[in-house]
């Protein structure tokens, strides 16, 4: 790296005297469109330099840019404590959270995809009755001028304009109006009138002859005077316009009204197609997909049973059992199987049997009739049974009205192009032949359609489908939809800002992210990635290694240039890439006691899966984005062995039972990443319940007693011993209008939270204050000194977990996810010393993990595993399944071409199974060291 740029606010960005949180005053220097890396122990300072001083700075600065008007209508922004930022330019985060929690936001509208669709499905959509089939067209004037222009030169034609005189007016004097507006002829069963006394009587229908026409095709006053009388036609046939050619009688028939088959249909507009928007959304369920109706779940709890075996819940028992029968002893006349599993079943024979026909009443019609007599109380009770959120039976989900369905593009309405894969999608479009004009229409609309879904691809989210709502998405899918839809704007000159945008990807895929990371720099953009991943350091221009160690023990840059010059260095991150230091491979896998089975696992994509997990062993799911992990895990066992175990939760997905050896659980254990509390009072120690002995040994002390301080006086929740002035926070938010919150230092307690005469209380020589000021290695030393060892034991398990860099005090709302998790896992460590036998379960442990910290959760996980208790964990990372004693891989790919146990067993012998994308990997890293 050339060190030219290193000062120059045209060549780098460059950040003096950073000292957010516990950054110590560092100076850093980014070069402008390059792939930058920030990486680090978790807790060194990364997120803190990427976002909270860096973006923070690069959004205040654009909002206080605006006016004073603007501004209020923005959120207020925080100055970072930093001394100057140069270079800065437009920021965008793309953050490890989930996009929209709006009902309404999908996959399609996240990254704009939909919004192109609804334009495409506007400009060239045709629309098809669905009586005939028949394409249902609207004529214009030019089409009815261009026809007649068309024939032979001096071919002779009558202009035509059906009429129909009302029964309530009298023909006569109708016909005579019609003289009076200059209408000369008509023509009745076939033979042109002349209108006058003599003309025969006719009926209520007929033609009125606009005009009689003799071709001249390069005549413009011929061409002006036939469009004025094809304008006319419409308006005297109310939208029809006949033009018969006067020689054989050949009739052609023009219509301005958008009507086929006696059907009126809505002409294709943008609003029709948004489901946002009135006009389009299904009036059912307003454009949301589901309403509160029969839940089809409640209705079927247990998909293994068939029809004959009870699987319909509301047909069972002596009362109800008369509908079953119905449909079991006429199912031969219509061929219905009523041994086959329900799961089995196709899509139109479960639809049958919602539908009914007319050998058997269908389920709709039965609650239906339930609902019609629900003035009874056990028809009430009966639909209370079945009732939850379910998918609207108007739209079947896909959030429009029932027209819409009838436009189509290349034979495909939007509402069958939404609900196909982005990969199926990505092939209609390559296949989509389209005419001349339309192609000449749609070419732009294409482009930026087949660029995002591409993108799409891309980020290994091909599984996905439009109409996926965007709050059912992983903080990882959520991420990577920011990113294409970041790339599918194109922006140049910006700075993207990414926090771990390997989360939830495989390693193959991770090789596809880089390779869009690097494009999104070759459009003249700065990436910055805050990133664990060895294959996107890489891959990176530059890396700036944070650390040395966490918390009060980093904020310093102790690595900064190539992947060469890292390599040199001694921080953690080179010694780990360059092999000095690693995660060991253990010498010996567990085999553990016990097992717990799911069998029939079929929710989402699992395609009637059967997995056992042992007990006592620490158990890795992997598989790529999408193969149906999380499905399985956290959608089915968790739920299940929560009900077997007696507790309660959500309802487990569809399986079919579930198997084991429970005597080995006595309870089942959720780790995530969410935050262990939203309060800025919230901290490790309350969390732990630590800060309760600390607060107890404070009230035991010999002023304390004098004073008549209780344990109470030593909380800043409650009042007494906090600083009232700033309620315990410890520092006073001044509101600025229109500008950042300004926040300043309490200047009644100095930052300390509590009241002066409760600070004077010490243990030691420590006033609550100090202890709180102490990293968790400090006080586990102080306490143990001073025979406090109930305290020490309290804080061990954090410091067991990697976290002694954390200071007592820290708010939580500051944790990384990481971090927030660990400390979960350090109250767990806590509670684990009895006889109770706990499965945890951790999705992606690993996020936010440096390898250092990698090493330090496996030392915790054996610590469980050592005391009896079993794990399963959710992973992408090579490193930790490396050092599993089972995995279970899913697969072969995401979504609908997943939901396979593709190997399961050792890691070894996952490694040498063939069919493991994951095995490849694994071989890998397993092997790479007895090579070298």
């Amino acid at each position: 790296m050339e060190a030219i740029g290193e000062s120059d606010p045209k060549k780098a960005i460059i950040i003096k005297g950073a000292h957010l949180h516990n950054l110590k005053n560092i100076d850093v220097s980014i070069p402008r469109n390059q792939l930058v890396v920030i990486t680090g122990m978790s807790g060194s300072g990364k997120s803190t330099l990427a976002f909270d001083t860096l973006y923070a700075e690069g959004q205040r600065r654009y909002v206080e840019s605006l006016s004073s008007y603007a501004r209020q209508f923005l959120g207020k922004l925080d100055k970072p404590k930093v001394d100057h930022i140069y270079g800065i330019a437009p920021a965008i985060a793309i953050e490890q959270k989930i996009n929209s929690s709006n009902p309404r936001s999908t996959v399609g509208t996240s990254t704009e995809i939909y919004d192109y669709l609804k334009l495409l499905y506007a400009r060239i959509g045709k629309t098809y009755s669905p009586v005939s089939g028949k394409e249902v067209v609207k004529h214009r004037v030019s089409d009815v001028v261009d026809f007649v222009c068309n024939k032979p030169e001096g071919s002779k034609l009558l202009l035509l304009a059906p009429v129909t005189i009302a029964e309530d007016r009298d023909i006569q004097k109708s016909i005579e109006l019609l003289s009076k507006q200059g209408y000369a002829r008509i023509q009745y069963q076939g033979e042109v009138l002349r209108i006058g006394a003599d003309m025969p009587e006719i009926g209520r229908s007929f033609d009125l002859v606009v005009d009689r026409v003799v071709v001249k095709k390069e005549d413009e006053d011929f061409v002006n005077r036939l469009s004025g009388a094809v304008d006319t036609a419409f308006f005297e046939g109310k939208g029809t316009c006949i033009v018969e050619e006067v020689i054989g009688r050949h009739r052609t028939s023009f219509s301005n009204t958008f009507e086929l088959d006696g059907l009126v249909f809505p002409e294709p507009n943008v609003h029709l197609f948004s489901f946002s928007n009135p006009y389009g959304a299904c009036p059912k369920c307003e454009g949301y997909g589901d309403v509160i109706g029969i839940d089809e779940d409640l209705v079927i709890p247990n998909t293994e049973r068939s029809v004959y075996d009870n699987a319909i819940a509301p047909w069972k028992g002596e009362s109800m059992s008369w509908y079953r029968d119905q449909l079991v002893n006429n199912a031969y006349t219509f061929e219905f199987p009523i041994h086959k599993p329900w799961f089995e079943l196709t899509a139109e024979q479960k639809s049958l049997v919602w539908e009914g026909n007319e050998h058997f009443t269908g389920l709709e019609e039965f609650f239906q009739k339930l609902e019609e007599k629900s003035y009874k109380i056990q028809n009430r009770v009966m639909l209370s049974r079945y009732r939850g959120k379910t998918r609207c039976s108007m739209c079947s989900g896909t959030r429009l009205r029932k027209e819409t369905s009838y436009v189509r593009v290349g034979g495909k309405s939007i509402t069958e192009l939404v609900d196909m894969p982005v990969y199926k999608l990505a092939h209609y479009f390559e296949a989509l032949s389209l005419n001349p004009h339309d192609t000449a229409v749609s070419k732009r609309l294409l482009i930026e359609i087949e660029n995002r879904i591409q993108y799409l691809l891309k980020v290994g989210l091909g599984y996905l489908t439009l109409n996926r709502k965007s709050n059912t998405l992983s903080g990882g899918e959520s991420q990577r939809i920011n990113l294409a839809t970041s790339l599918g704007s194109s922006l140049v000159g910006s700075m993207y800002i990414l926090d771990e945008p390997s989360v939830g990807l495989h390693p193959r895929d991770s090789e596809n992210l880089i390779e869009v990371l690097i494009s999104l720099k070759k459009l003249g953009n700065t990436v910055i990635v805050v990133e664990h991943d060895e294959e996107m350091m890489r891959a990176a221009d530059r890396i700036i290694d944070i650390g040395p160690e966490a918390g009060t023990l980093g904020g310093e840059v102790v690595a900064e240039g190539t992947l060469a010059e890292i390599l040199k260095s001694d921080s953690f991150t080179a010694r780990y890439l360059n092999g000095t230091l690693e995660i060991p491979v253990p010498a010996k896998r567990r085999s553990g006691k016990g097992y717990v089975s799911v069998l029939g696992a079929r929710q989402h994509n699992l395609r009637n899966i059967d997995v056992t997990f042992p007990l006592q062993v620490l158990t890795v799911v992997t598989g790529v984005s999408g193969s149906g992990k999380s499905t399985l895990v956290n959608k089915i066992l968790y739920p299940a062995l929560q009900k077997k175990l007696g507790g309660y939760g959500e309802k487990a997905g569809h399986h079919s039972s579930l198997e084991g050896e429970f005597g080995f659980i006595q309870h089942i254990e959720f780790v995530d990443q969410n935050p262990i509390g939203r309060s800025s009072r919230s901290n490790p120690v309350t969390y732990l319940k630590a800060y309760d002995e600390i607060r107890n040994l404070f009230a035991l002390q010999k002023l304390s007693k004098l004073r008549g301080y209780k344990s109470k006086h030593f909380s800043f929740n409650v009042e007494g011993g906090r600083c009232e002035k700033c309620k315990g926070e410890g520092d006073i938010t001044v509101e600025m209008q229109f500008m950042a919150d300004v926040h300043l230092e309490c200047d009644q307690c100095r930052g300390k939270r509590f009241k002066k005469e409760v600070l004077e209380v010490r243990f030691h020589g420590a006033s609550i204050n100090d202890v709180l000021q102490m990293t968790v290695d400090e006080a586990i030393a102080f306490f143990k000194e001073h025979k406090a060892e109930k305290i020490a034991s309290r804080l061990k398990p954090l410091q067991d977990v990697g976290l002694g860099y954390v200071t007592l005090g820290q708010p939580s709302s500051t944790l990384s996810g990481g971090e927030a998790q660990r400390i979960k896992l350090a109250s767990f460590l806590g509670r684990g010393q009895g006889r109770e036998k706990a499965l945890f379960i951790f999705d992606e442990p690993t996020t936010g993990l440096h390898f250092h910290d990698i090493r330090k959760l496996l030392d915790s996980f054996n610590a469980l595993i050592g005391k009896g208790h079993s794990i399963i964990v959710i992973e992408h990372n090579i490193e930790l399944i490396k050092s599993a004693d089972h995995v279970i891989d899913l697969g072969p790919e995401g979504g609908d071409k997943g939901g396979v146990v593709l190997a399961f067993g050792t890691p070894e012998e996952v490694a040498a199974n063939p069919d493991s994308i994951t095995g490849r990997y694994l071989k890998e890293k397993l092997f790479a060291r007895s090579k070298a």
